[in-house]
């Protein structure tokens, strides 16, 4: 059986693939430029980072799995925070309001045939206190994630509702993913 290589250093997308059984035989993140394109839409950006994460990663005779996941409210972009202002104000912009989550998800297979999705969650956020915005940004949890926060950690509690995937939300939606790798001929 071929080797399956996962494009990413999210130890989340990881996490998630072992939930349903399915261990990568290597980790190899694609170091791309993740800049959005002039005029590019959050979808266009998960869709475009998850393919070219794929078309990065060059392996013989294995499957390549790769995922990108942006958070946006209406064509915002928001960012996967580096400081905790710009957390801060994600948080502030997503209180009492729903946005989605945007994952693209890539596979190529070892005959060169490749396949892709785009899984789109909307998720409603309850109206944040500033206290509850502050403790959150105490906790930590909010570095380096897209739109400041980690669903599958504290912030689940802000969550009033989800339409979608939740694994999506967390990284990588399972349902699509294992259906793609299927699909090109992959067995568990």
């Amino acid at each position: 059986m071929p080797e399956l290589i996962l494009a990413s250093a999210s130890p989340r997308r990881r996490d998630l693939l072992e939930q349903i059984g399915i261990v990568p035989t290597h980790i190899w993140p694609s170091d791309i430029d993740e800049t959005p394109h002039k005029g590019e839409l959050p979808a266009q950006l998960a869709a475009r980072l998850a393919t070219q994460k794929a078309e990065h990663c060059q392996a013989e005779n294995a499957f390549i799995l790769a995922a990108d996941t942006v958070v946006a409210l209406g064509r915002r972009l928001l960012p996967k925070t580096l400081t905790e202002a710009e957390a801060r104000d994600c948080l502030n912009k997503l209180s009492g309001r729903a946005h989605r989550v945007f994952t693209g998800i890539a596979v190529r297979a070892p005959d060169g045939r490749s396949a892709s999705r785009l899984v789109t969650t909307r998720v409603q956020v309850k109206r944040l206190t500033q206290d509850e915005i502050n403790a959150y940004l105490e906790s930590g949890e909010w570095q380096g994630k897209a739109g400041g926060y980690s669903i599958q950690g504290r912030a689940g509690a802000f969550i009033r509702s989800l339409n979608g995937s939740y694994s999506g939300v967390v990284g990588l939606p399972l349902y699509e993913t294992r259906n793609l790798l299927i699909g090109l001929g992959w067995e568990n």
